[in-house]
């Protein structure tokens, strides 16, 4: 639909609002919905998506861009 690529660090902004998966919901795939505070991975891109830490402190790659 209308989602960018997380896998790319140029698309990433703080202030994005965001899907992310968490280390412990891998497995399983539940997303975690925030907001991106801080850009975590330093490589311009990344095959499982640009790690962040959202305002909630929560820390996760990125699976969905929602706006």
């Amino acid at each position: 639909m209308g989602t960018m690529d997380g896998t790319r660090r140029i698309n990433i902004t703080p202030g994005l609002a965001v899907r992310i998966v968490l280390k412990k919901d891998q497995r399983s795939g539940n997303l975690t919905e925030g907001v991106v505070k801080d850009i975590l991975t330093k490589s311009p891109t990344h095959p499982h998506g640009i790690k962040v830490r959202l305002e909630s402190g929560a820390v996760g790659r990125i699976k969905e861009i929602i706006r």
